[in-house]
């Protein structure tokens, strides 16, 4: 639905990104009507940035309506990695599950099922994501931050595993530090609770919406750790148990 108003509300966010200057929000004008609108908006910006690398996935709780947001591959880094503050206003980072594919995940005459989807995974890693809106406060409705890709800022990935993929996020712990302090200690801390859910209801969105996920592509399953700002010169670090270290450093 590349209408006037959502390529109008997709410049908006295009130029936020490329100038560094935050948007105070979008105008009546160009804010989406609709989760459709949202995300054409997404496309929209999307297909102007390039590649795409991965995608972000998350819910506010269990069973609840999931939401989604491609990752432009610029955006997806090997840890550890450096990701700079500039033109980002404030950056936070979250902890966070991920997986890369295997095998492409298209469009098909049945929806796609939890197994199948485990069965597409190649590998489970630790990451952080980094959040960055463009705008300069939170917005007041939901869909100018979903059209805004979900404040995709960037995500580094560390080395995972290639074994006993079927991760149960609810008793997995993570411990988050900033520089050498401890900042959070959770277990299944994603809101979402079961990520597999939330993968399949991905491949199944994906297929519809552009022909489906893609080999090489990672995935990244919503917070196991709150939404925290980290100033430039932060150290972020991230260890699952049992699955792996990450890092990152905000310049």
């Amino acid at each position: 639905m590349h209408t006037p108003k959502n390529l109008a509300a997709a410049q908006l966010l295009l130029e936020a990104r490329r100038s560094g200057i935050l948007l105070a929000a979008l105008t009546e004008e160009t804010m989406p009507q609709d989760v459709a609108d949202a995300y054409a908006i997404q496309d929209i910006v999307t297909n102007s940035l390039g590649e795409i690398g991965g995608w972000k996935v998350g819910a506010r709780g269990p069973g609840m309506q999931a939401s989604c947001a491609p990752l432009p591959q610029d955006l997806v880094d090997a840890s550890p990695a450096a990701v700079s503050a500039t033109g980002r206003g404030r950056c936070a980072v979250e902890a966070e599950i991920a997986v890369r594919l295997k095998q492409d995940l298209p469009l098909k005459a049945t929806p796609y099922t939890r197994e199948e989807v485990v069965a597409a995974v190649a590998s489970i890693h630790p990451a952080i994501e980094v959040v960055c809106s463009r705008y300069a406060a939170a917005p007041a409705n939901p869909l100018a931050s979903l059209a805004d890709s979900l404040s995709n800022g960037a995500l580094v990935v560390g080395q995972g595993r290639t074994e006993d993929l079927e991760i149960d996020q609810s008793l997995q712990a993570v411990e988050l530090y900033f520089d050498a302090e401890q900042i959070e200690l959770a277990i299944g801390g994603n809101p979402a609770g079961d990520i597999w859910e939330l993968l399949t209801w991905l491949a199944n969105h994906a297929s519809t919406r552009c022909g489906g996920l893609r080999s090489g592509q990672i995935i990244t399953t919503g917070s196991c750790t709150r939404l925290t700002f980290a100033k430039p010169g932060t150290r972020v670090k991230a260890v699952f148990p049992g699955l792996g270290v990450v890092e990152l450093l905000v310049e």
